[in-house]
């Protein structure tokens, strides 16, 4: 508003001169009817059209008027003919050849033929022209302080030189530029209103936004637009070096393929502007000492010239952004100051992306560690409703999600216990430090299950508890270990009782010289060692099972032929069976492809298998079935035994496991062989299943896979 009231000011006194100094009267009509139409009048074409008009009428000539872009890097031309039709073309401005015509405010008069205008011959304006030009600089003294010539208006092959001479179009042109300067102040208001609007839609449209993605699009297009430059880079810095890594997806196709562009701290005009958190404008970068052509020769691109500035957050730089090579002219602080006004809602949208990103990172993070959790995981707000919950809670009550989130604790029916309410009012009160309870809970189908409890608080920023988080952890298997534990203790006391026992009662015989003759004592040794040597095979089963445990037996894998080992295994097994009355029957592939393993392994897996059948089994048959089933070998051990309760086949692998119905049976055993079995075989890479049904026998198929060099 004050440039346009100091270009009125300006415009009156300028209009008055020129006015006193037009002493034709026929061009004193001319100067009338322009000051008539150009009244009010402020867009710049039209101006441009009505000079052009009227005075290629009143000349009866070819009129050009040319005004020169604020980039600087083109003219808008106006050619009006005399008969008024009119013609507007734009020259680039080595097309033009304006520039050596505006040296001044004095009207020159150029011959076609005559130097230096033969050097210009193929320029669109002398193409124009057949013989000569009357011409004069139109200077723009309030809009183009640092450059004033920034126009020309241009009388082509006139007609009649004595209707308009060179003083005529001198005063002419130092009244016209005064709505030619106007009309121009005019179109920079207009087109920094436009920057204005952009720039403030720009910067909502990134603090608006999460996804740096976002951000970087708005980057390549619309600011790179508004600047008119080659390209734009962002460096961002890294907080443990303090090294600025530049974004390769805005470097563009020069630098695909490249490494990544990183500028030491301090280093490189990115890096001075990052530490000294200063902008620069620099025109000549290769002048510059601090500019760092390395990037240049690796890509091949060319940097010419460079606006650099501190991308900052509250005083804190987190990175640079550059606008590369102005494409018209050079940077100067009016470009500065557009890309500080887009730097600051920027440097804001990347911190907040960023930010963004670290939390949803952290978030996947902790839903990960909660949903992996053995241990079932409730959140509940001070108000005593729910507010969070894991899968493995979920399993623990048998429920779904959608039932609990949003309930109140003492609404759900397994939770709405006085000791649970208890306990979770104690953790927001901070009463206990230990914060541990142990109950039985029913869960919603009715199934009572060991629990311990778990429960920390939750403070703000303020140090106020505004959750408590409960980890209910399933003690079902720690009791079945306890059980098994105590079966186990039970049964080794039990095993070792009564070899001792007959140990000791023998040898005091010995001692209180029962052994009447050299047969007596010869026998009561014999038991003696039968006794010690049964109680040195349990010593070594635990032993086994031990090194087992420490990974002392896994050697490394062999081929095994399997018919040579079962000659001498199967037949021992047999004898054991018949001795007790059992029918023993086998079938036994021939010639059986190798397997991976160790013979010793292979030795017990068979042993213990077709023992426990022999073991279980008061009468009926044991059969053993071993063939080639395509790329594997199986072995099958059924028999007509006792068999396994339903309920116990889930845990029929575990260690120290024994079914319920061997115990009740009296048949000893340390529910270690089928824990060990089962070991043995998936180190080989095998698997074994079993099907039982109390009462009438059970089935053990275990499968290895052939030697793959065999196959």
């Amino acid at each position: 508003m004050l440039a346009l009231l100091a270009a009125a000011s300006y415009n009156f006194r300028t209009m008055s001169q020129a006015k006193n100094h037009i002493t034709n009267v026929s061009v004193l009509s001319l100067w009338t009817k322009l000051i008539k139409e150009l009244e009010g009048v402020f867009d710049i074409h039209f101006v441009c059209a009505t000079i052009a008009s009227e005075i290629a009428a009143f000349a009866q000539s070819t009129t050009v008027i040319g005004v020169r872009s604020i980039q600087r890097n083109y003219f808008d031309v106006w050619i009006c003919q005399a008969d008024r039709t009119l013609n507007q073309v734009r020259w680039q401005e080595e097309e033009a050849s304006f520039l050596p015509i505006m040296t001044g405010n004095t009207a020159v008069r150029l011959e076609k033929l005559s130097r230096p205008v033969t050097e210009l011959i193929n320029s669109e304006m002398w193409l124009i022209a057949q013989e000569e030009i009357l011409a004069i600089s139109m200077p723009f003294p309030l809009t183009d302080i640092q450059e004033p010539f920034a126009g020309v208006l241009g009388i082509i092959d006139p007609q009649d030189t004595n209707r308009l001479k060179e003083a005529d179009l001198e005063n002419l042109a130092r009244g016209l530029t005064v709505y030619l300067d106007r009309a121009k102040l005019r179109r920079q208001v207009d087109q920094q209103e436009v920057e204005f609007s952009v720039v403030s839609n720009l910067s909502y449209t990134l603090t608006s936004t999460l996804s740096l993605e976002r951000v970087f699009q708005e980057l390549t297009g619309t600011i790179r637009r508004i600047l008119q430059v080659e390209s734009l880079s962002v460096g961002l810095m890294e907080q443990s070096t303090g090294d600025i890594v530049f974004i390769e997806s805005l470097m563009g196709v020069p630098s695909k393929n490249l490494p990544a562009i990183r500028v030491k701290s301090g280093q490189g005009i990115a890096g001075w502007v990052a530490k000294n958190g200063e902008p620069v404008i620099i025109n000549d970068v290769y002048a510059d000492q601090r500019f760092n052509p390395d990037p240049d020769r690796r890509s091949g691109f060319r940097t010419r010239s460079m606006i650099c500035i501190p991308l900052q957050v509250e005083q804190r730089t987190i990175g640079v952004l550059q606008a590369i090579n102005r494409r018209y002219g050079q940077f100067n602080s009016r470009d500065l100051s557009l890309l500080q006004a887009i730097g600051s809602p920027l440097a804001a949208a990347i911190e907040n992306s960023m930010l963004h990103t670290d939390v949803l990172s952290e978030k996947r993070r902790v839903e990960t560690i909660l949903t992996s959790m053995f241990d079932g995981l409730l959140a509940v707000s001070t108000e005593g409703y729910i507010t969070g919950v894991n899968d493995a809670f979920l399993a623990l009550l048998m429920t779904d999600e959608t039932h609990l989130l949003g309930e109140r604790i003492d609404a759900v029916d397994p939770l709405h216990r006085e000791s649970i309410i208890s306990f979770v009012d104690a953790i927001f009160q901070q009463k206990d430090d230990t914060a541990q309870l142990a109950i039985d809970l029913q869960r919603l189908d009715g199934e009572i299950i060991p629990v311990l409890i778990s429960g920390a608080p939750i403070f703000d920023e303020n140090k106020e508890v505004t959750e408590a988080i409960l980890t209910f952890s399933d003690l079902t298997q720690i009791r079945e270990v306890e059980r098994m534990r105590d079966d186990l203790f039970q049964a080794i006391a039990h095993e070792l009782r009564t070899p001792l026992a007959t140990i000791l009662m023998y040898a005091r015989l010995l001692l209180e010289g029962k052994a009447q003759n050299e047969e007596k004592a010869s026998r009561f040794l014999r038991v003696i060692e039968r006794e010690s040597d049964r109680l040195q095979y349990m010593v070594y089963r635990m032993m086994q099972l031990a090194k087992q445990e420490a990974r002392e037996l896994h050697r490394s894998p062999e081929p095994i032929y399997l018919n040579p080992l079962l000659d001498d295994v199967v037949p021992q097994l047999a004898d054991q069976a018949v001795q007790k009355g059992l029918y023993f029957r086998q079938k036994i592939e021939k010639d059986l492809p190798p397997v991976l393993g160790d013979e010793e392994r292979f030795e017990e897996i068979i042993g213990n298998l077709v023992g426990n059948a022999i073991k279980f089994s008061q009468s009926g048959t044991i059969k053993l079935n071993i063939a080639r089933l395509e790329a594997n070998i199986q072995i099958e051990i059924s028999d007509q035994g006792i068999g396994i309760p339903k309920q116990s086949l889930p845990y029929l692998f575990k260690r120290f496991y024994r079914a319920q119905s061997a115990v009740d049976r009296g048949i000893a055993g340390t529910g270690l062989g089928l824990y060990m079995v089962k070991q043995s075989v998936e180190q080989y890479n095998g698997s074994i299943t079993v099907s039982s049904q109390e009462g009438e026998g059970t089935t053990f198929t275990v499968t290895f896979p052939i030697y793959d060099d065999y196959l």
